[in-house]
């Protein structure tokens, strides 16, 4: 039987729940250990003095910047910040398409695509096996869609791709507000808000340099 398609833009949590059997919980070992091992992370003396520069920016035109402002003036810097470039190992993709024919709880196959805006996987010019997904750079303010499911729908596809071999770790970004997810098996965690206009900047920025450090002892 042909494989329906369907694309992440399109996907819903009822949706990914009713034909994937995803379901939250409180509490997963993987996101635990994700978190704390930020707790741990430093900041360097460039990284002190830059992060509060892309802040007042955001702070100042948050409310009115629209996708691509946002992606381009805050979150593209702070992920360039990390520098998530490893030649030869893993590497930050953007719009990438991956996608994968994945069985639903009825028996049907779906082929799910679609371009994360950010995507961290293995291999160096094209992307390989996807650790990372990064999801909708979306306004603050009515913003269209549903941001989680899209990033579990990228995540679901990345799973499959490595064949469930890790946990799939992901973030999703409404205007100021950043949450981190995991999912693992058919189970996903969400982490609660950090509000990028505050304090929790340099908490979510080390959330950020400890998925580096996750990612380079899965690529070792």
């Amino acid at each position: 039987m042909e494989a329906q398609e369907k694309s992440f833009g399109d996907c819903t949590l009822v949706y990914l729940e009713k034909n994937f059997g995803l379901r939250q919980v409180n509490q997963l070992d993987s996101l635990d250990t994700w978190l704390n091992r930020s707790i741990t992370q430093e900041l360097t003396q460039a990284e002190t003095l830059t992060l509060p520069i892309f802040q007042q920016l955001l702070t100042t035109n948050v409310t009115s910047w629209n996708e691509q402002d946002l992606s381009l003036h805050f979150i593209g810097p702070i992920f360039s910040l990390i520098n998530f470039t490893e030649p030869y190992r893993f590497n930050l993709f953007a719009e990438r398409r991956i996608s994968s024919v994945l069985t639903t709880e009825q028996g049907q196959n779906i082929l799910l695509f679609g371009k994360p805006d950010e995507m961290i996987a293995s291999g160096f010019r094209d992307p390989e096996s996807p650790f990372f997904c990064f999801q909708e750079f979306k306004r603050e303010r009515d913003p269209n869609g549903d941001p989680l499911a899209q990033t579990l729908a990228a995540m679901l596809v990345g799973q499959a791709i490595n064949n469930h071999q890790q946990p799939m770790y992901g973030c999703y970004v409404l205007g100021r507000d950043w949450y981190f997810l995991v999912l693992q098996e058919k189970f996903y965690c969400i982490s609660r808000g950090y509000d990028a206009t505050t304090e929790h900047l340099y908490d979510l920025f080390k959330i950020l340099k400890a998925l580096k450090e996750i990612i380079k002892a899965l690529t070792a």
